[in-house]
């Protein structure tokens, strides 16, 4: 692939005369001494890549947003700013040479050996923060691989998937649109579960209590899905998945987690499991939920309703284990986890917490925000995350895709958990400390423990 240089002209999100974009204070945080966190995004084809494609689809990318085309640099007062510069293309793609001839399921193991070491690889900071890497071998799930790696400074999970399915088209009929799952019903939002200002004064304070202690001195137990150790995001990481019809999902709103504990010996009453559930607050405050992305370049307006950037928040959720049990009513532990999240959603712990961020960032700068932020990480034993995909197949740079996800890296915990819905099913996939989580087992348990519960759901009298 041959070099070419591009410099990027963005209309609706100008940077004026000798101006400069000042990163926010979560990019800040993304991208510190204390954490470092990118978001792997991967597509893959149903036919063999043709990489000829790859250079007018970022023609296509880095116009959206202006930090696709920029640096992260301190100016004279140590402020950090996004800085444009010239960007050569050839630099972000990555063509990886494996081994010939090996059959699909050995290409398994070699990609996921490639995908773990990218996702431990710091992006270089003397170019913009973002890669393609272009997988050119057949693996028992695709004929190749496309596999953006993303700095999460750049913006979060909605930010950054809206950008890439502005690069895509429909495979049925590229002259239409994409369409996405609707939600025809009112969202409650956070602080509108509850009975009233008492119910909602006494959620807030617990449950920014309870964040606050478990940010500061208040660790999940060691157990099968945390190891505690230091520098766990430094370790190899192990990608498996799941598949689950939406339509099953909507017919059981189920919650996993007991299970593959409980399978391998740990199934003590007394082991505390805690789930950060992330959040996208552009919604979380409003009457009704958004739930296809947006044109990026709407995002790049001021007056944006839907701005882009990291605009990510997180609840404590304690994960219950005993309740799974009870092998004669599965939906007991569904139940418990259902209230629970009720009652999270009536508090507004999530905003208390994004000022606490931001009160140490002004007076104690962002290094101390982003160290409490590497603090709850720590204490906690997974995060969970979920995006909405379109419901049609879609095409990139020419390419049917069979299916897509995406992974969180460099967070220092043992298992992160993310959601995607495609063409009416949802893939979860797993990211775990690889020689420390059995993924086979974790993937079986998982299955088992859906089972159960969409078993018991479908049986249950109206």
């Amino acid at each position: 692939m041959g070099s070419k240089h591009l410099v990027v002209e963005v209309e609706e999100a100008k940077i004026g005369e000798g101006e400069e974009e000042p990163v926010s204070p979560a990019g800040q945080y993304f991208n510190s001494s204390a954490l470092y966190v990118s978001i792997l995004a991967m597509f893959e084809s149903d036919v063999p890549i043709d990489d000829s494609q790859m250079f007018p689809l970022l023609d296509t990318l880095l116009p959206i947003n202006p930090r696709f085309s920029s640096i992260m640099l301190k100016n004279e007062r140590g402020v950090q700013q996004w800085t444009r510069v010239n960007v050569n293309l050839a630099d972000h793609v990555k063509v990886p040479v494996f081994p010939a001839g090996l059959s699909p399921p050995d290409y398994d193991k070699v990609v996921q050996d490639y995908v773990s070491k990218v996702g431990m690889d710091r992006l270089p900071e003397s170019r913009p923060l973002w890669e393609l890497h272009i997988i050119k071998y057949p693996t028992s799930h695709s004929e190749g691989t496309f596999m953006f790696k993303l700095h999460h400074a750049l913006g979060d999970g909605y930010s950054l998937m809206s950008a890439l399915f502005s690069c895509v088209k429909r495979a049925d009929d590229p002259s239409l649109p994409l369409t996405f799952p609707g939600n025809s019903t009112t969202a409650k939002t956070v602080g509108s579960g509850g009975p009233g200002l008492v119910s909602l004064a006494i959620n807030t304070v617990r449950d920014f209590a309870w964040g606050l202690a478990k940010s500061m001195f208040i660790k999940d137990s060691v157990s099968p899905i945390r190891s505690g150790m230091d520098g766990v995001e430094l370790r190899p990481i192990e990608m498996s998945f799941l598949k689950f019809s939406v339509d099953d999902i909507r017919r059981v709103k189920a919650r996993i987690g007991g299970l593959y504990m409980q399978s391998i010996g740990d199934g003590s009453k007394s082991t505390q499991a805690t789930a950060l559930v992330m959040l996208n607050t552009r919604f979380i405050h409003k009457s009704t939920q958004a739930i296809a992305p947006v044109k990026p370049k709407e995002m790049n307006k001021p007056d944006a309703e839907f701005p882009w950037g990291n605009r990510v928040g997180y609840l404590h959720l304690s994960i219950p284990s005993r309740d799974c049990r009870n092998k004669d009513d599965p939906l007991k532990f569904m139940s418990k986890v259902n209230r629970l999240m009720k009652r999270k959603k009536s508090s507004l712990g999530v905003f208390l917490t994004a000022q606490l961020l931001e009160t140490m960032r002004r007076f104690r700068g962002p290094e101390v925000a982003a160290r409490y932020i590497r603090s709850t990480l720590e204490n906690t034993s997974m995060a969970i995350s979920n995006l909405i995909g379109p419901n049609e197949k879609m095409l990139l740079a020419d390419h049917p895709i069979r299916s897509f996800h995406f992974m969180v890296v460099g967070v220092p915990q043992s298992l992160r958990i993310t959601i995607v819905s495609y063409m009416g099913k949802l893939k979860v996939a797993m990211g775990t400390e690889k020689g420390f989580i059995d993924a086979k087992l974790l993937t079986t348990c998982m299955e088992k423990a859906f089972a159960r519960i969409y078993e018991a759901a479908i049986e249950e009298k109206p």
